[in-house]
């Protein structure tokens, strides 16, 4: 099996997107395992559930980490967005050990990964994921653009 590309892993975001209840925002994500192996994927779900922490990434980072095997560690894995993660999402990736993390549209009110903030790269951190943004950018911006329509 050959390992999943970058725009291969966030059109799995994007697909995973289009399960989010129609009152939430909707942005995917999906974690692969080391070898491209999809583990997880969630999409937001805060109007959903009622909680505001139901994030797409940490909805996706919980369900891997009760499939991968030791324990919260998701060392090796991959998380692919849709949209640039919050400083919440960007902690949890970090204290999770994700090695890798791919996304498709920048968010310069809230992005806590070059955008407003950069928390993956903090050398005060003992991780910093690698991190490619910016794939497959117009596919995920028209969600959001989309879905903020239709909401006015």
């Amino acid at each position: 099996m050959t390992a999943p590309s970058d725009a291969d892993m966030v059109r799995a975001a994007i697909a995973a997107a289009a399960a989010a209840d129609p009152r939430d925002v909707p942005v995917g994500a999906v974690v692969f395992d080391s070898t491209g192996k999809e583990l997880a994927r969630a999409a937001n779900a805060r109007e959903a559930l009622g909680d505001p922490t139901a994030h797409a990434e940490i909805l996706a980072l919980r369900r891997a980490a009760e499939l991968h095997g030791d324990g919260w560690r998701l060392e090796g894995a991959t998380l692919a967005v849709t949209l640039e993660p919050c400083t919440m999402c960007a902690g949890a990736l970090v204290l999770a050990r994700i090695s890798r993390l791919v996304f498709g549209a920048w968010e310069p009110k809230t992005g806590a990964v070059g955008s407003l903030w950069d928390v993956v790269r903090d050398r005060r951190l003992n991780h910093r994921p690698q991190v490619h943004g910016g794939i497959l950018e117009p596919d995920c911006a028209a969600l959001l653009n989309t879905f903020f329509q239709t909401q006015r």
